[in-house]
C-alpha cells in the first residue's frame, strides 16, 4: 500500500530530513518551510519512525481541499477514505489549528471533522456507534488560507523523545536539533567531538549515536505499532535491520565539560541510558579552561543565549571567551548555534559558513568555522 507522508520539522532542517528520507528509500521527496513530504509503504513508515534523527513526527497525509464554509469542511472530510486506516473499534481523536481562514473557530472545526469521519465510517463499516476502545489514530488538521489538510499521526510522542533522557535541565536543546547540528558540522565516525558547555550532554550523545549509526527510536514505541493495519512483523524486521547496522567499532570519542556538576551527573546517566557511555568522557571545568587533548577535533556547542536583558552581557562575554579558546587551527572545526546578531563580532572572526535554523521558537544562526 503506497502512502503519502508529511514530516513537520524545525525550520532550517528540511534539507537534512529530505536527504534522510531518500536514504531510507522514500520516493517523491519534496520540501517546503517546516515540512517534508514523501511516499512509501508500511516498511518506510516503521523505518522512518525508528531511524530518523531529525524529524519531529511522521504523519500520513489523508487528503486536502479548500473549505470556505462548514458545509465545505464536512463534505470534504467525509469524502476521504478514512476506513482504509481506522477500524471498527479504533479511537480517532481530532486536534489541529486554523490560520488566516474563514473557518477560524478551532473547536467548531474539530467537532465538524469528527462528525464527518463518523458519518463516513458508519457507511463503510456498517455501524451506528463507535466505542473507540481500540488503538489511537490521532487525526491532525491544519487550515491555512482556507486550505484544509488532514493527516494521521503515526508517532505518538514526538520523535525527539528517544527515551534516554528522563532527567533534563531547564530549556535543554531538543535531541532532533542536537542531531541536526552534528550533521551540519559534518561529524564523522572517526572524529573526536567536544562540547565545553555540554549541559545534560545531548549534543555529545546524539553525536555518538550518529557516529555509531545507532537508531534513535529503537528503544521506544510508536502509535502506529498498535494499528491492526500494519503487520507486527514489519516493526520487528525494521528494528532488526536498524540494529544490524550499528557500527560498534567506530573510532569515535567525545569529551564533555561544564561548570554544573548536577548537569554532568545527568549527562552521564543519559549517556548510559542511550548506550554510548563508553564513548564519552566528562569533567567539571569552566569554558576558559577548555584544553582539548587531541590533535584534531570537532567542537559543537549551544551556549547560553542571554534572552533576558541582565543575561545578554554575560552571553556576549561567553562568546568572546569562545573566540579565545577556539583558535583557528588546522584540523579543527567549530559549530555554534546562537541567536545573536553580533556573534561574529564578539567571537572575533567571521564564520566560514552560516545557516539559519530555529531552536524552538527562537530564530538562530549556526556559525561554522572550518580549518
Amino acid at each position: 500500500m503506497k502512502l503519502n507522508f508529511c514530516v513537520p520539522c524545525l525550520l532550517g532542517v528540511e534539507a537534512l530530513i529530505a536527504r534522510e528520507a531518500a536514504s531510507f528509500g522514500a520516493g517523491d521527496v519534496v520540501s517546503e518551510n517546516g515540512k517534508v513530504f514523501f511516499s512509501g509503504g508500511f516498511e518506510l513508515l516503521a523505518r522512518h519512525n525508528i531511524c530518523s534523527r531529525f524529524s519531529e513526527r511522521l504523519q500520513i497525509v489523508i487528503g486536502s481541499f479548500n473549505a470556505y464554509t462548514f458545509t465545505d469542511l464536512f463534505e470534504g472530510v467525509k469524502a476521504l477514505p478514512w476506513e482504509e486506516y481506522i477500524g471498527r473499534t479504533d479511537a480517532f481523536p481530532v486536534k489541529g489549528y486554523s490560520l488566516n481562514s474563514k473557518l477560524f473557530s478551532v473547536s467548531d472545526c474539530q467537532s465538524i471533522i469528527k462528525k464527518a469521519v463518523v458519518e463516513r465510517l458508519k457507511q463503510r463499516h456498517g455501524l451506528q456507534w463507535f466505542d473507540e476502545t481500540g488503538p489511537v489514530h490521532q487525526i491532525q488538521f491544519s487550515i491555512m488560507k482556507d486550505k484544509v489538510h488532514l493527516l494521521l499521526d503515526t508517532s505518538g510522542e514526538g520523535l525527539h523523545k528517544r527515551g534516554y533522557r528522563p532527567v533534563s535541565l531547564a530549556a535543554p536543546i531538543k535531541e532532533t536539533l542536537a542531531a541536526a547540528l552534528c550533521e551540519i558540522a559534518r561529524l564523522k565516525p572517526y572524529h573526536t567531538l567536544y562540547d565545553p558547555m555540554c549541559g545534560s550532554g545531548t549534543i555529545l550523545i546524539e553525536g555518538a549515536m550518529m557516529a555509531m549509526n545507532m537508531p534513535p527510536g529503537v528503544k521506544r514505541n510508536f502509535s502506529a505499532e498498535r494499528w491492526d493495519q500494519i503487520p507486527r512483523t514489519i516493526w520487528q524486521q525494521e528494528r532488526e535491520r536498524a540494529l544490524s547496522r550499528i557500527r560498534r567499532d567506530a573510532d569515535f570519542a567525545a569529551f564533555g565539560s561544564d561548570i554544573d556538576e548536577n548537569a554532568l551527573r545527568s549527562a552521564q546517566m543519559n549517556a548510559a541510558a542511550a548506550g554510548v557511555a563508553d564513548k564519552i568522557k566528562w569533567k567539571t571545568a569552566p569554558l576558559k579552561d577548555f584544553a582539548p587533548a587531541s590533535e584534531k577535533g570537532t567542537v559543537i556547542c549551544n551556549p547560553p543565549y542571554g534572552e533576558r536583558m541582565e543575561d545578554a552581557q554575560q552571553a556576549r562575554l561567553i562568546t568572546q571567551e569562545m573566540g579565545r579558546v577556539f583558535p583557528a587551527k588546522h584540523g579543527w572545526s567549530y559549530t555554534v548555534i546562537s541567536p545573536s546578531d553580533s556573534f561574529e563580532e564578539d567571537f572575533g572572526r567571521p564564520a566560514d559558513k552560516r545557516r539559519k535554523i530555529y531552536n524552538g521558537m527562537i530564530k538562530c544562526q549556526v556559525y561554522m568555522y572550518f580549518h
